[in-house]
């Protein structure tokens, strides 16, 4: 009989909730169990352990952000779907940062290619065609992009522009204009 109405879906949930509170780093089946009011051997039916846990984030996470982005690039090209793309991944860091650390947990291989993370490689390289990006360019610029949205949104999350906070959305914007220019002018190999 499942207590509290566990299952693993809610509690996959739950501790994605609780990652956005606390930070993903945080995460104990300990801490989920006090949530649900439950001892911890109540969640051993839905979870094998912490790590289970926190890969099901992980997971959650990353088919959010892959959903979102989805979403949000439908019908777009070029810059329009860089801007769109790069405001995806900034506004998730935002208003899920447990979750958004969550995406930078290490998954084993199988399930790391198996999971929505996948996705995000092609939505990005689908933005680059537009930019007539062919490979090995196409690698480096997803790079180039996850770098870029990554370290703003890491800084930003931190507190690294909270000396200047108005001028981040500035700061924002010319960084997509400077990809975006980057991107049209890709520089050949030597």
């Amino acid at each position: 009989m499942a207590r509290a109405g566990l299952t693993t879906e809610r509690l996959t949930q739950a501790g994605a909730e609780l990652a956005d509170e606390v930070g993903f780093d945080h995460i104990t089946l300990s801490a989920l169990a006090r949530r649900f009011e439950v001892k911890v051997a109540s969640l051993y039916a839905h979870v094998t352990s912490s790590q289970d846990l926190k890969t099901r984030i992980t997971l959650l996470a990353l088919q959010e952000l892959a959903d979102r982005a989805a979403e949000a690039l439908a019908g777009r090209a070029e810059k329009d779907a860089l801007i769109a793309l790069g405001n995806v991944y900034r506004d998730y860091a935002r208003k899920h940062p447990g979750r958004y650390a969550a995406m930078h947990f290490r998954l084993d291989p199988e399930t790391a290619n198996a999971s929505a993370g996948v996705k995000h490689s092609q939505l990005t390289r689908a933005i680059l065609r537009g930019y007539q990006l062919s490979e090995p360019d196409q690698t480096h610029a997803v790079r180039l992009l996850g770098s870029v949205f990554h370290g703003f949104a890491t800084l930003e999350m931190e507190g690294g522009f909270s000396h200047s906070l108005p001028a981040s959305q500035e700061s924002w914007s010319r960084a997509l204009d400077a990809l975006d220019a980057l991107l049209r002018n890709w520089p050949t190999p030597k």
